[in-house]
């Protein structure tokens, strides 16, 4: 299946770590046995600590900007919010396909950072894939677009209460 990426920007994702760089830099039974001594060398730090201070957990996810050839941490910040987008819809995707069944998504301030073009590109892409999404904003009309496909609430005072869009 092809690539989609629609107005969002392909994401380039690795990981970087310790562990991470033994593998690349020799054969895996090195990078497991160099582990291994780590975590017996670190065994009452680690106890004192209450967790294990070396291993997979301590890498880094590394997001990188395709098109422009650039670590996402260099972009603006509407870049970076477009990335995670894509790699958001992206994994939805895969899931659909897997499961047979599109995820649930749960999506807090997704509007913010999002131009009117990739905020209804990102809309199409959830009806599309028939995901039940909950998405919240400070600004209704950047939800304008779903129109009827869409239930609206607003959380005042402690209090929920359906809106009807015009």
């Amino acid at each position: 299946a092809a690539l989609r990426t629609g107005p969002f920007p392909a994401a380039g994702l690795a990981l970087a770590g310790e562990i991470e760089d033994r593998l690349a830099a020799g054969p895996a039974l090195a990078a497991e046995d160099h582990f291994r001594h780590r975590l017996a060398a670190r065994r009452a730090a680690d106890a004192e600590a209450g967790a294990a201070t070396t291993g997979p957990h301590r890498s880094d996810l590394r997001v990188h900007h395709l098109a422009k050839d650039v670590p996402a941490a260099e972009c603006s910040t509407g870049e970076q919010k477009a990335l995670l987008v894509a790699i958001t819809l992206a994994h939805a995707r895969i899931l659909a396909v897997e499961t047979g069944q599109a995820p649930l998504l749960l999506l807090d301030e997704i509007a913010a950072h999002l131009d009117a073009t990739r905020r209804a590109a990102l809309y199409d892409e959830i009806a599309a894939l028939g995901a039940q999404a909950w998405m919240t904003g400070t600004d209704l009309a950047d939800f304008a677009p779903w129109g009827a496909r869409a239930q609206f609430v607003a959380v005042e005072a402690g209090r929920a209460r359906h809106i009807v869009l015009p």
